[in-house]
């Protein structure tokens, strides 16, 4: 308190020398404290018109250093206008003090200080066009205000492009003149010159790109960083290439950026330097299209065998990516993965080659090639483990393709996969004894020779319990089966559904330098890029599911007489006439919140009947399987479904189709139906299942919730901290935020809250919020008439066991009904 009281006296002093003394006092102590004893008192200071100029100095980046240190505690509020004012100060120390500050404030608050804007163009055009003389204090080097131009430059980036046609057409002739003297004769030698020179240039290069409006600019902007590429200084072309990545994204400037691909190309081969050389790599993938992927493709697989180990692995995943993407026939992109798995094998990571897989799979042309070209890949004498991996898979489907040729026969196939059995690790083992007993059921010719290999003691008494039960089933399988049964068990894999490529999302992931314009390349996937009729299936996912599978454990389960182990607590009503009747469970909504942020698992359970769920969406479309298991050993029959969607209003808000259900299910059978969902509005209410069967001659009828909700027709949205906070005050109006607060059901486990978050199908955005602890997400509802864009934030209070969760959208009924449903799941 004595401290504080005695830089009061100094700053209320009005001599110059104290009053900086104290601000310098507050800055660097920069504590919470300082902060609420003096945030009121240096706004009053600052836009005094009385105080000198370089107390104005010291006060404007004093108040910035309490603002970074607690914004909560400075309010601008009556002073915000009087602030941006200072642009126009008559003193240039100010004037770049103060715009150190506008621009932070800004960046949190930019409705409140977006009158800058037209005073930044002002102030920029005035040193711009202005000689090296007419500033003669801040001419640094021949180059009038550098540091100032650079801090105008940047402050623009805070705002979209100006509206006012005047400030517009004043800016755009601000960046011209600075391109323009990019290009004439250095005034001096020295290097201080050029660096100021190019600061600005590149500052003005950024906001050309920012506002991505401007088709000349953005050209010519491309054309002067093409220069740079072979320029003697290592960080200009770092800095060029940088920029490019960025131009290469825009439709106006992405043709001018291809025009550079052999300097491109060069750089990547010839660069001492490794970040230079990544860089390069970068603006390949970015400027990369169907017109030149197969040279890019080519050059970045060269590239690939001296690459250094630190961006090898995000290397491989852009090279996946690209031959994925623009391939134009199957069988180039099949020698490129293989390529890639020869040349870096070890950072092939499995999505890229589980991708190879589902695309060879989905596309009958390529099926027999592929077989073809892994068979002759495998003849190496040295080939790596994800090499047989492939191998073992692809020939295990499709070896009867090639078996036609002597020289690829069944047992040739089989000898040549075995021959790299014992070298490798558990995993490809298992898969090898797969392709094994799909090779007896292709090639009864190779039975004996295979039953010889499963029944030796290394297989049947392997110390892994893995390959052990394989080997034993497989065995088993193979001597008791006929050949329907095996033909039946072991028929070809399904097409994979449709979905994000894996290695897309791995490399959004890696969110490392050079994860450029990902976001981009996946928009132009959606436009041109239709490579495969299936998309991706990651390694945990089940296939496709058949009526003979047992996905949820339905043969397993407890016998008839033991309790329900979550007992129908979907169901709505439950009646039936005299006799044997179900277990009536009590009507509430907790079975359908579990799977709000969920797709799969069990829906109902009694003791006569289980019902499994596996449901997938794509955009506004989904479908739904589901799995109804008699627990009984006595027959059903009878059996019907029906979906109702009587409780939604009178406007078609869902449109479900469903196949229908065998009417007879057996003793400890299992049957499976498919339901196809579209969903052509925003909807509140749930579709109805009503289930009718006859049970030892009683009519059982059963009513449930089906878990179609309106968050699963979300897509993912990636933002920025700038962008999401922009589209957060857009949102602003009263109907369309829904808030609720409300005590935590569960614990507050960080991993598991994120998790809801992610199964909700938003994108969890991090490093958004100011506020570390809190969580934000963004996501846009995909419905056949309108997209509906969605932000969200949740903020835990661990010490009071309290959330607090904001939703804004476009409509505010969804926010209503997002509100609802995610304040039950935490």
């Amino acid at each position: 308190r004595l401290i504080n009281n005695a830089i009061k006296n100094d700053l209320s002093s009005r001599n110059p020398t104290f009053m900086c003394l104290a601000l310098h006092c507050i800055a660097n102590v920069g504590s919470r404290e300082m902060a609420e004893a003096f945030a009121s008192e240096i706004p009053r200071i600052l836009v005094a018109g009385d105080t000198m100029d370089s107390v104005k100095q010291s006060a404007a980046l004093c108040l910035l250093r309490l603002y970074k240190t607690s914004p909560d505690l400075v309010l601008m509020g009556e002073w915000t206008s009087r602030v941006v004012h200072l642009l126009n100060d008559q003193h240039m120390g100010v004037v770049t003090a103060a715009i150190s500050l506008i621009t932070c404030l800004s960046q949190k608050n930019p409705d409140e200080f977006k009158t800058c804007v037209s005073l930044a163009v002002s102030r920029l055009s005035r040193i711009v066009s202005s000689a090296s003389t007419d500033l003669q204090d801040y001419t640094y080097y021949f180059v009038p205000a550098p540091w100032l131009s650079c801090k105008l430059l940047r402050l623009l980036q805070c705002y979209p492009p100006p509206e006012d046609g005047a400030v517009k057409g004043r800016l755009v002739e601000c960046l011209e003149t600075i391109l323009n003297k990019a290009q004439e004769p250095p005034k001096s030698k020295k290097v201080q010159h050029s660096n100021a020179k190019n600061a600005i240039l590149f500052e003005a290069i950024s906001l050309i790109i920012h506002y991505d409006s401007e088709p000349n600019l953005l050209v010519r902007a491309c054309n002067q960083l093409g220069q740079f590429l072979q320029h003697r200084e290592t960080n200009l072309r770092y800095l060029a290439l940088e920029s490019m990545c960025t131009l290469a994204s825009s439709e106006f400037s992405h043709e001018a950026v291809k025009t550079h691909i052999e300097t491109v190309i060069n750089a990547l081969k010839t660069e001492r330097d490794v970040s230079v050389r990544q860089r390069a790599a970068d603006l390949l993938y970015a400027m990369c299209d169907r017109s030149n992927a197969k040279q890019i493709v080519a050059e970045m697989l060269s590239y690939l065998e001296t690459a250094d180990y630190s961006i090898r692995e995000e290397m491989v995943l852009k090279v996946a990516i690209l031959a994925e993407k623009y391939a134009v026939d199957y069988s180039w992109y099949v020698d490129t993965i293989l390529n890639l798995i020869r040349i870096a094998g070890d950072y092939v990571s499995e999505e890229v080659w589980y991708r190879v897989i589902q695309i060879v799979i989905n596309r009958d042309d390529v099926q027999g090639y592929a077989a073809k070209t892994v068979f002759e890949a495998l003849q190496a004498p040295a080939c790596h483990e994800n090499m047989v991996k492939v191998g073992g898979y692809i020939l295990g489907e499709f070896g009867n393709l090639i078996a036609g040729d002597p020289r690829s026969s069944p047992l040739v196939q089989f000898n040549l996969l075995h021959s790299k059995f014992h070298l490798c690790s558990v995993p490809t083992r298992a898969l090898l004894l797969s392709a094994y007993i799909k090779f007896i059921n292709l090639f009864p010719e190779t039975k004996a020779t295979i039953q010889e290999v499963l029944r030796c003691d290394s297989q049947i008494r392997n110390s892994d319990v893995e390959l052990q039960q394989r080997a034993v089933e497989y065995l088993k399988l193979s001597s008791i089966a006929s050949t329907d049964v095996l033909a039946t068990v072991l028929e070809e894999m399904p097409p994979f559904p449709e979905r994000e490529s894996s290695i897309l999302a791995k490399l959004k992931k890696k969110k490392g330098p050079g994860a450029i314009s990902v976001t981009e390349l996946e928009d132009g996937k959606r436009e041109g890029g239709e490579l495969n009729g299936g998309g991706d299936r990651g390694p945990d996912t089940a296939s496709t599911p058949s009526p003979s599978a047992d996905l949820l454990g339905i043969r397993s389960s407890a016998p008839v007489n033991t309790a329900p182990t979550s007992a129908g607590s979907l169901l709505v009503d439950v009646f039936s006439e005299a006799g044997p009747t179900a277990p009536s469970a009590s009507v509430n909504d907790d079975g359908f919140l579990r799977f709000v942020c969920k797709n799969n698992g069990v829906l109902f359970e009694n003791q006569l009947l289980q019902i499994g769920i596996k449901s997938e969406y794509r955009q506004n479309l989904g479908r739904m399987y589901l799995f109804y298991g008699n627990k009984t050993s006595v027959q059903f029959a009878s059996f019907t479904t029906t979906v109702s969607l009587m409780l939604l209003n009178h406007w078609a808000q869902l449109n479900v189709q469903s196949k229908p259900v065998e009417p007879l299910v057996e003793g400890g059978a299992q049957i499976q139906q498919v339901l196809n969902i579209e969903c052509l509005t925003d909807f509140c209410d749930a579709p109805l299942l009503n289930i009718k069967f006859r049970y030892g001659g009683a009519l059982q009828n059963l009513s449930l919730k089906l878990p179609v909700t309106i968050n699963k027709f979300f897509q993912p949205t990636e933002m920025s901290s700038q962008d999401f906070f922009q589209r957060w005050k857009q949102l602003s109006q009263p109907q369309q935020e829904a808030q609720k607060i409300f005590k935590a059901n569960h614990g507050m486990d960080t991993e598991v809250i994120k998790a809801k978050l992610l199964g909700l199908g938003m994108a969890l955005l991090d490093n958004v919020d100011p506020n570390p602890e809190n969580y934000v997400c963004a996501g846009v509802i995909q419905t056949k008439s309108q997209q509906v864009g969605c932000l969200l934030r949740l903020e835990p209070n661990a010490q009071a066991q309290m959330y607090r969760l904001t939703l804004r959208c476009s409509k505010d009924s969804v926010s209503r009904r997002l509100c609802e449903l995610l304040a039950q799941q935490f």
